[in-house]
């Protein structure tokens, strides 16, 4: 399948991490994606929580520049930023499933939700029902 374009996708936090970096791990197809200016990139108020937090915690020292600048980041890459609604939050907590992450949980709500497919790596999403990008 080709590069998506016109469509609106939620990026998830690597994957946001991973663009910024230029980071080889991020699929051709995400770079094709997000780096589409037809498409409209979502990053999720979970994710600028994601990051303080594990820059905070020292588990994400590269990430200290956009922990502490991701509003600007955001406008310079042409990204959107997606709120959390407090129907987000219920959704998230409401979750079924072993899954414990709680970014990772508000993602997945958040994207079923506003029905938007998801830029990431990571299997979990797709127990979810959740359409993934890579």
């Amino acid at each position: 399948m080709g590069a998506l374009s016109g469509v609106r996708a939620l990026l998830d936090t690597h994957a946001l991490l991973w663009w910024l970096d230029g980071d080889r791990r991020l699929s051709r197809r995400a770079r094709a994606v997000i780096g589409n200016e037809r498409n409209t990139v979502l990053v999720s108020a979970a994710s600028a929580w994601e990051i303080a937090t594990k820059a905070r915690l020292g588990r994400l020292p590269a990430a200290l520049d956009v922990a502490a600048d991701l509003p600007a980041i955001l406008t310079a890459q042409g990204f959107d930023s997606l709120d959390i609604t407090v129907a987000h939050g219920q959704h998230a907590g409401s979750l079924a499933g072993p899954h414990r992450d709680p970014f990772d949980r508000m993602l997945i709500a958040q994207a079923q939700a506003e029905n938007l497919p998801l830029v990431t790596n990571e299997a979990v999403f797709g127990a979810y029902g959740v359409r993934c990008i890579w």
